[in-house]
């Protein structure tokens, strides 16, 4: 067996001898890590010369120089992004654990009423030009993160606290989603913001309870007005109906003697232009007329002549007119 020395002669009789081969085996390793790059599916490769950018790469196995002369930054263009603000996911799984400690400076803010509101949110973001992220903006991430903080703090201020906490949400929301979106164009720094989500919104833990206590009188106030204005649509529209009814029952009043005039006055016309021709025909067809309308609601009759001398024992005018009746029946 080889001693310690021996072993050590050995190896480096082996080291000489193949020398030459281990260099180039190490320089080539040192090629291939250098120069060969991989590029994922939801990325892009920029590759910058010597500090200066040179070409943008696609997805796949790409080459470029070795030694430190070129460099690639994967850039990921077709990966949605996301910042946090007020709050950070810890972890993300199906049940996600979420922590606020230590991020209360980005959350508390002034509304346009001078009160305090904790607003959390979220941006969703996309790199849509990989050349001006990177060289357009020093660090765009902390920029963004920054222009996002005052886009939140600008719409917040121009709002009342109730607007902020409840109907105005979706409103703050959308203006943020604006605003960040045009300073990203003037910037130029690449990035195209999809969704700004307000995550949560609420009032300050030391005043918590006297704003639940405003709201508890807010919605109580907004209940009677509902229930007076159910009284008020219940009440009204039947008075009003009612109204209406007399109004139509005395317009049909009204016409119903109105019609009746206007007949009996254009009877009486033709009744005048009749008489006008025979005066004394029409005089005697009226008083008959009278006399057959008269006669049957009269009780015992009497009949005499014209000097009320004689008296006509025989009249059975009655037992006609119930003939008459029972015929007609």
């Amino acid at each position: 067996m080889l001693n310690d020395n021996q072993k050590t002669n050995y190896y480096l009789y082996w080291i000489q001898k193949y020398r030459s081969r281990i260099i180039l085996a190490v320089f080539a390793l040192i090629i291939v890590l250098t120069s060969v790059r991989t590029v994922g599916p939801e990325e892009e490769g920029v590759v910058v010369q010597l500090g200066e950018y040179s070409r943008t790469e696609a997805p796949g196995l790409n080459f470029i120089i070795p030694f430190g002369i070129e460099k690639m930054y994967k850039i990921p263009v077709q990966r949605q992004l996301k910042q946090e603000f007020g709050f950070r996911t810890t972890s993300a799984n199906q049940q996600s654990s979420y922590t606020k400690s230590g991020y209360a400076d980005e959350s508390i803010m002034l509304t346009g009423d001078l009160n305090l509101t904790d607003v959390e949110w979220v941006v969703q973001y996309r790199i849509s030009d990989s050349y001006k992220y990177l060289f357009r903006v020093r660090n765009a991430e902390k920029t963004l993160r920054d222009m996002s903080e005052s886009a939140m703090r600008k719409i917040v201020g121009d709002r009342t606290v109730n607007e902020v906490l409840t109907v105005g949400r979706q409103a703050v929301a959308t203006s943020v989603e604006k605003l960040l979106q045009e300073l990203c164009n003037e910037y130029e720094n690449g990035i195209r913001i999809d969704q700004v989500v307000l995550q949560d919104v609420n009032p300050p833990d030391p005043v918590k309870p006297s704003f639940n206590a405003v709201n508890e009188a807010q919605q109580e106030r907004e209940t009677l007005i509902n229930q007076a204005e159910a009284e008020y649509n219940r009440v009204i529209p039947r008075a009003s109906g009612e109204a209406q009814e007399t109004i139509e029952l005395a317009n049909a009043y009204a016409l119903n003697r109105v019609n009746r005039a206007t007949g009996e006055a254009t009877r009486f016309n033709s009744l005048f232009k009749e008489y006008s021709k025979a005066p004394e025909v029409t005089k005697q067809r009226i008083y008959l007329e009278t006399m057959e309308r008269v006669l049957p609601k009269l009780g015992n009759k009497v009949i005499v002549d014209e000097k009320g001398s004689n008296v006509l024992p025989l009249l059975n005018i009655d037992k006609s007119v119930k003939i008459e009746k029972k015929e007609g029946n």
